[in-house]
């Protein structure tokens, strides 16, 4: 089996690919992304060319390197990773009420050859009040999530509704397609790693 490598050192990331069982290191990869954030694309074209270039970083002919970008876009602007507790409150407040979609892509270098695929994720926040807004930025930390939410904790609370084809999209890796393409490729999932 090709060695799996993981271009990301998200823990989010790496606790959802860990769920198909295959065994896999994570490497950072080598790669200005905050240069390459300045090309002048639309939102869903920079987020496929960030994820594959992560992945385009550590790719060699003998291994299968799994990259990824998500963004949040709320009209026409892109929202980032807060940062700090006031942004997050900033970002929530301008969200609350509305709908934005989130985008995650995810491309695959297997020996050198390319695979990719683009989720969209649509999630419409329900009308928050500042205090419901400072609490929860207080409850779960977001500040190094786009769109300043943890979905996998209390942010599910935010939402009156959510459209997607793969829920694990929202956290970062879709596991569904991701699987799909891997056994294509060869790999078994679920993977047995040890004898019952």
């Amino acid at each position: 089996m090709t060695p799996l490598v993981l271009a990301s050192t998200s823990p989010y990331r790496k606790e959802l690919l860990s769920k198909l069982g295959l065994p896999f290191v994570a490497e950072r990869p080598l790669f200005d992304e905050d240069s390459a954030k300045t090309q002048p694309m639309l939102a869903d074209q920079l987020c496929q060319f960030l994820g594959q270039e992560k992945a385009r970083s550590l790719a060699k002919a003998d291994n299968c390197v799994i990259g990824g970008d998500q963004m949040l876009v709320l009209g026409t602007e892109i929202l980032g990773k807060p940062g700090t507790k006031e942004n997050a409150c900033q970002q929530l407040q301008k969200m609350q009420g509305r709908t934005h979609e989130l985008l995650t892509s995810v491309s695959i270098y297997h020996q050198l050859h390319l695979h990719q695929f683009l989720n969209r994720t649509r999630l419409t926040m329900t009308p928050l009040s500042a205090e419901q807004i400072q609490n929860y930025v207080n409850l779960d930390l977001p500040l190094d999530c786009a769109g300043s939410y943890k979905i996998e904790k209390h942010g599910i609370t935010l939402f009156e509704k959510i459209e997607t084809e793969d829920f694990t999209a929202i956290q970062g890796l879709p596991l569904l397609n991701l699987s799909q393409i891997l056994r294509k490729l060869g790999y078994i999932i679920p993977f047995k790693t040890k004898k019952n």
